[in-house]
């Protein structure tokens, strides 16, 4: 039996993903080409912004499965989000402490006043 293309089977993909999205059918979303569908937006400061929706289809790996790298995906997601919010944590704890630094300067300060 012959092999069909890469090309043929993420089209078929995408496709199969944009029609389960039902996105053709939702107002102001227009096919831009096989692989993305665009919409203008007016963002916060009343601005038009063109925003796309696209499909990306991960390439075959023979050192994992499609479910293996999905999931590896996700927890490198989580991974880094927790980084993100460990560091900001940090930050105002910091932020924290040198207010009050700070305020303990000011206040002695006029003390000595």
């Amino acid at each position: 039996m012959a092999k069909i293309s890469k090309a043929v089977v993420d089209s078929s993909i995408r496709s199969s993903v944009f029609s389960t999205l039902n996105i053709a059918n939702i107002d102001g979303y227009q096919k831009i080409n096989d692989r993305q569908y665009g919409v203008i937006v007016t963002d916060e400061n009343g601005v038009e912004r063109y925003a796309r929706v696209g499909v990306i289809v991960a390439e075959e790996r023979e050192d994992c499965t499609a479910r293996e790298l999905m999931a590896a995906e996700i927890a490198d997601y989580q991974n880094k989000q927790a980084k993100k919010a460990g560091k900001a944590a940090e930050r105002a704890e910091k932020a924290a402490k040198d207010k009050a630094k700070r305020e303990a300067a000011a206040k002695k300060k006029e003390e000595g006043e």
